[in-house]
């Protein structure tokens, strides 16, 4: 029985050691390629929630090239490379006025908002946070920081505080809507609050959290919002242009100091690039680092990584400026147009309770049945959904190859009505898809979770 965790080893050549001979390119080429092509065809796009978030084939190979042109270049040697500095501060600029930072300058003219390019949205909230932590310590003297959280802020923020030494202090979500409570995020602040954290949206809902409200709490304390547009800021804001109800989450918030948006999501760029944001540069400087002794000579970098491939970076230029306000006007509708279809869908079900008022990603969970054992049946019909927990539940965030499948929505909607059957037929026995969320919610289970993860990770890079 093949190994799906490696189901390449017996297949194909596999290397313990650099070889002595380097294989011949055109036989790499033909591997790689059949492996390729057999991944794309595991997962038809249309039936995956998320994950591939590209423009279309065309659009893809226009990056690729874009990408190759530049894939030799190291971001940090922008000597060198001044064509980085064009790339990386016009996709901040454009990101900025996406995002109405327009309005900070309009509000105070010695602001600006400004940024950096980051490897990716975990590295933009980790950004973020050591901005908070060091802006506090050396401006307010606070050694034992503290940031404020919805539990459905993404695991970024937990990882910023593992390696920076923030406490996190989590605040519940439930019914009604499943959108953090703001008065008990106000609650929950302490003289050691260095910032509050709200999304726009959050990963497993796709909800916007009530962000002017946490906006007036940051100003009333005198501490930092950081807003996560990892997901959505690069759809957001043309949802709302298209007239959709969307909740004002951007730099028109007066208490919002730094936001983060994922060029390699919505942005349509390739994967490894994002934007960090912040309200004026003396919020940014803290983000910087810089070692004035070294041997090797001064060194200093905006970010945490150093070297970065500059192919990334064009491509993220090159997919903004290729689209086009235009373009993601026209996606934004095609999406909202699919995600509006299945809503209505999901909604029609019964047994299904859509979770708040869902824009590109729909949720939903169940009181009636089980809904791993929904999943279950859906998983043999090729949908792939991301599951929930906490409580359980399911989502499907749209992206663009899903809207060009006609009857795409009217499909999974019929197959969810038979995974409901299926679901009902198979109460009181175990679903196959629910072993991790079973054990979980309790600190033991939880435990017991993340290190059979762990166990997995060395399984998959060797000992």
């Amino acid at each position: 029985m093949t190994d799906p965790m490696k189901p390449y080893q017996d297949r194909f050549e596999s290397f313990s050691r650099i070889p002595e001979k380097g294989r011949n390119p055109e036989d790499i080429l033909t591997d790689l390629s059949t492996i390729a092509d057999e991944e794309a065809a595991r997962h038809p796009y249309a039936q995956v929630s998320g994950t591939f978030y590209h423009a279309g084939p065309e659009h893809r190979a226009f990056l690729n090239k874009v990408f190759a042109l530049f894939s030799h270049v190291n971001t940090i040697q922008f000597d060198m490379c001044p064509s980085m500095a064009k790339f990386e501060s016009e996709i901040i600029a454009m990101t900025a006025r996406m995002l109405n930072g327009d309005a900070v300058r309009a509000a105070n003219p010695q602001d600006a908002v400004c940024g950096t390019v980051t490897s990716g949205g975990t590295e933009s909230i980790l950004m973020a946070m050591k901005v908070y932590r060091d802006r506090a310590r050396a401006e307010r003297g606070i050694t034992a920081p503290e940031i404020v959280l919805p539990r459905t802020a993404h695991p970024a923020f937990h990882k910023a505080g593992e390696y920076f030494g923030i406490k996190r202090v989590v605040v519940e979500v439930g019914l009604p809507d499943f959108r953090v409570d703001p008065n008990a995020m106000a609650a929950a602040i302490t003289p050691n609050t260095v910032a509050l954290v709200g999304s726009a949206g959050n990963y497993p809902y796709g909800l916007i959290d009530p962000l002017e409200c946490l906006s007036e709490i940051a100003l009333h304390h005198g501490i930092g919002l950081h807003v996560d547009g990892c997901l959505g800021g690069f759809i957001l804001p043309w949802i709302e242009k298209l007239g959709y109800k969307v909740p004002v989450f951007d730099f028109r918030l007066p208490g919002l100091t730094s936001m983060s948006a994922d060029t390699h999501k919505y942005g349509f760029g390739l994967k490894g690039n994002s934007v960090v944001l912040y309200r004026n540069s003396a919020w940014r400087r803290y983000q910087y680092y810089a070692i004035p002794d070294w041997p090797g000579g001064i060194y200093a970098s905006p970010t945490a990584a150093g070297s970065r491939s500059g192919g990334l970076s064009a491509a993220a230029w090159a997919a903004m400026v290729y689209l086009g306000e235009a373009g993601y006007l026209r996606i934004a509708r095609a999406i909202m147009d699919l995600a509006e279809e299945i809503r209505r869908g999901v909604a029609s079900i019964p047994e299904l309770i859509v979770i708040g008022e869902p824009t590109f990603m729909v949720s939903f969970r169940s009181e009636a049945v089980d809904i791993f054992h929904v999943n279950d049946f859906m998983i043999t019909r090729g949908w792939r959904y991301n599951c929930l927990q906490l409580p359980p539940g399911l989502h499907y965030c749209v992206t663009l190859p899903q809207t060009v499948v006609p009857g795409i929505a009217a499909r999974m909607v019929a197959d969810l009505k038979e995974a409901v059957a299926y679901a009902h037929a198979q109460a009181g026995t175990p679903a196959r898809s629910s072993a991790l969320y079973g054990v979980a919610g309790s600190a033991d289970g939880n435990r017991m979770v993340s290190d059979l993860l762990c166990g997995v990770f060395d399984y998959m890079y060797g000992a």
